[in-house]
């Protein structure tokens, strides 16, 4: 075959429709967008769903060029298990109190819903508009099937690689525990210590009041009230008061302290009094 031949077939050999590269290029920037914004985002969790976006554009390519199975595990596994979990962890625990939770740009739901629908639109159109043509070498190597074609891949052909990334992944993992580990420089102390210290100290020895104890709700963000109709602050968690709701007596369904200036305050701010002893 001389090398006019070779150019002309490789070209046949490389030549995609219209609906195809429209395709290629909107999942492409997409996922090069989402890339930027893993590395540029300020917070975790921005970072996490640009990641997730990522993942997902990386699966409808792997299913637009016929495999099937492999962007199905990249949805399931990677994007709605690892980056659900990841992106749970941060929301749980990874809350700030600097964090706003109001909307500091106008409309941008709004944008957000548009965009979504535009981005899908174009997807469709391109997805209805490509000629699907057969992949050269895909009947081949597809034979028996894509998912027992892979596992010839995986456990035949490239074993080593498999078993060599499946070591290095629990190494991994060993190394972050011992990295995360702190070596305790004295033994922790009994709760007879803790007690005799607190005891020592005059800090408080009576176990703090229960959320909701005298309240008409026992949600965990609801503050107890004490005898006199105030706030025991001390039954909700800080990190509850941070970012928990700012609950007032009308909310609660009761009225308010009797008189504010005869121990309302201070037992709002401690939670000493008669409303310890349940």
């Amino acid at each position: 075959m001389n090398s006019t031949g070779t150019v002309l077939l490789a070209q046949e050999l490389t030549q995609t429709s219209t609906g195809e590269e429209v395709q290629f290029w909107i999942l492409a920037t997409v996922a090069v967008v989402g890339a930027l914004g893993v590395v540029g985002a300020a917070k975790a969790v921005y970072s996490a769903v640009f990641l997730a976006m990522t993942m997902v554009v990386l699966a409808v390519l792997y299913i637009a060029q016929g495999a099937l199975f492999l962007g199905v595990v990249q949805i399931v596994v990677y994007t709605g298990a690892v980056m659900m979990l990841f992106l749970f962890v941060l929301m749980l625990v990874g809350i700030d109190s600097s964090d706003s939770l109001v909307e500091t740009l106008r409309a941008q739901r709004v944008l957000a819903v548009a965009v979504g629908v535009g981005f899908g639109v174009l997807l469709i159109a391109g997805l209805g508009n490509a000629a699907m043509r057969g992949f050269v070498g895909f009947d081949a190597a597809d034979a028996s099937g894509n998912v027992e074609e892979l596992a010839v891949l995986l456990f035949l052909d490239y074993v080593w690689a498999f078993e060599l990334t499946g070591a290095l992944l629990i190494t991994a993992t060993l190394g972050a525990m011992v990295l995360a580990h702190r070596e305790r420089l004295r033994p922790r102390r009994t709760q007879r210590e803790l007690s005799e210290e607190r005891f020592r100290t005059g800090g408080r020895v009576t176990p703090l009041p229960g959320p909701g104890v005298y309240a008409r709700h026992n949600a965990a963000d609801v503050p107890a009230l004490l005898p006199d109709g105030s706030f025991a602050e001390n039954s909700v968690g800080p990190l509850l008061r941070r970012i928990g709701r700012n609950w007032g007596h009308d909310d609660l369904g009761v009225s308010g302290p009797a008189d504010e200036g005869l121990g309302g305050e201070k037992n709002a701010g401690d939670g000493r009094g008669e409303g310890e002893t349940r």
